[in-house]
């Protein structure tokens, strides 16, 4: 069968129109082709510029005016949508396989997404990948394209996270073309560009030992320690080592997604970063009421992703990682093949094991950050457990809330009716806040340096899927002012920033009809 790709008009790779402040290096290329696929992009007609994001391009070299200047030229465009392969670039997707809402689904890989380049850059490298940017034989029966609105979510929420300091992928921009896309109904085209060290997933790894490749489940393993775990090559055991340093980024990484109110809706094995970075912003959501098993993603039936549920569906995903590394160091020559097999599951225990406290203490280090305490405490958690009971009874919005316990005083109430308004049982808030201000006291806690504390950990302003709704209709019309205003005032959102104060209020009453689904 035809791809899209097998009718584009063959297009030889041409020189650079526009100059680039990077050089680039050959990352996963050098691995070879049983890794990837060679293909150009597939071309967009008249593309056109929606957003471009100034701390995403400083990762790639362009400074502010460099930047204007760059994205103005034709050829950014055409480069940055797939139309144009720049003499720098070696587009390539990759495979992998992966568990989708706990169920193996085979043969997966970069069904939309090419990677455009690995740029060289002082701190380290980036890739660049096009996503959207079409067929791939990696795309089975999907169409290899982004829709606009997905593509403003995915860019948008990129750069916020980034600046709530959750580790994540990145986004340089995002180009347009009205090509028409069939999702629920017709849509428009967009490709995002999107940076990270490495886009590797857990899948990468379970597509090779699913397939008894160790020769390349090692290559594998050992490009992602030489490049991103060097550390990891001086244990006895290298690759238990890897997986021991991946469960631990993992576990900060879900737990900050918690503290700031971040539910990720797809996690799968086959979006899960093997550098502990958040990926794939499909259908995601920041909590507005708090709800401790809210369902984000509207094609998630069971509930498998609920934001209660992410720490252990994280646990989960590397069990499967786990055991699809255990062939690099189970011992397959052994003349005792059953204790060779249980030696090998007891190191993956092993490295895995650290996982629950290393989740437990990031948890507590955020949310005692929060609270605004300075010190540990064993009663802790039951002022943070009978916290959560009264937020979720109530349906508290989650990051008012936060911003708002800034200032209350430690001494009496006379501060607390900007929060205590956000309760149903005024009375519930009352019991719990007179056991927050003893907490307060007992470690003579100075309010005015507290509050300081803690609105530089409580945001004023997340990506609440009202305002990406907002910014995707008023795009729709071809004005992309509102993702632009949106990238800025989410690129600070511990400021107050008085002139952007609606963008922190409560949802309107149609927020609550939204749903996002894994065609988002």
């Amino acid at each position: 069968m035809p791809t899209e790709s097998d009718t584009a008009p063959p297009r030889a790779a041409a020189p650079a129109a526009f100059p680039v402040p990077f050089n680039t290096t050959p990352g996963i290329a050098s691995l070879g082709e049983r890794f990837f696929t060679r293909l150009a992009p597939t071309p967009l007609p008249s593309p056109y510029l929606v957003s471009v994001a100034p701390a995403a391009a400083a990762l790639l070299g362009w400074d502010e005016p460099g930047l204007q200047a760059a994205s103005r030229d034709p050829a950014f465009l055409d480069t940055f949508v797939g139309n144009l392969v720049p003499d720098w670039a070696d587009p390539l997707a990759t495979v992998y396989s992966g568990h989708q809402f706990g169920v193996w689904a085979g043969q997966l890989g970069d069904g939309r997404a090419i990677r455009l380049a690995q740029a060289a850059m002082p701190d380290g490298p980036w890739e660049i990948q096009l996503k959207g940017a079409g067929l791939t034989p990696y795309s089975r029966m999907a169409d290899g394209r982004a829709v606009l609105r997905s593509s403003i979510r995915e860019y948008l929420c990129s750069e916020a996270m980034h600046a709530l300091g959750v580790p994540t992928t990145r986004a340089l921009s995002i180009i347009g073309s009205d090509a028409p896309v069939r999702r629920e109904t017709i849509e428009t085209s967009a490709v995002v560009t999107r940076l990270a060290p490495s886009f590797l997933r857990f899948g990468h790894f379970e597509h090779f030992a699913a397939r008894e490749d160790h020769a390349s489940l090692r290559q594998l393993a050992d490009f992602v320690i030489d490049n991103f775990y060097p550390t990891c090559r001086d244990a006895a055991n290298p690759y238990q080592a890897l997986l021991r340093e991946v469960s631990l980024l993992t576990a900060d990484m879900v737990a900050h997604w918690q503290a700031v109110g971040f539910c990720h809706g797809v996690m799968n094995t086959d979006n899960m970063s093997i550098l502990g970075l958040t990926i794939d912003y499909g259908p995601f959501g920041f909590l507005d009421a708090f709800d401790a098993n809210h369902i984000c993603n509207h094609s998630d039936q069971q509930g498998r992703y609920a934001y209660s549920q992410q720490p252990q569906i994280a646990f989960w995903n590397l069990h499967c990682l786990a055991q699809a590394l255990l062939p690099l160091w189970r011992d397959a020559s052994a003349a005792d093949a059953e204790a060779a097999k249980n030696d090998a599951v007891e190191a993956a225990r092993e490295a895995l094991d650290p996982f629950r406290d290393r989740y437990a203490k990031a948890f507590f280090r955020h949310y005692r950050a929060k609270l605004g305490l300075r010190t540990a405490h064993e009663q802790d958690e039951a002022l943070m457990t009978d916290l959560f009971r009264v937020l979720h009874a109530n349906r508290v919005d989650y990051t008012l809330f936060w911003r708002g316990l800034a200032q209350v005083d430690s001494r009496d109430g006379a501060h607390d009716a900007p929060v205590r308004d956000l309760f149903l049982d005024r009375a519930a808030w009352d019991a719990w806040a007179a056991d927050y201000r003893a907490r307060l006291q007992a470690e003579q806690s100075d309010d005015a340096a507290r509050r300081v504390a803690m609105l530089q950990v409580n945001p004023k302003y997340v990506l609440r899927n009202h305002l990406a709704e907002t910014a995707i209709r008023a795009a729709r019309d071809k004005d992309f002012s509102e993702v632009d205003r949106l990238l800025a005032v989410l690129s600070r959102p511990f400021d107050e920033q008085p002139e952007a104060g609606h963008y922190a209020a409560l949802p309107p009453d149609w927020a609550s009809g939204l749903e996002v689904s894994c065609s988002s």
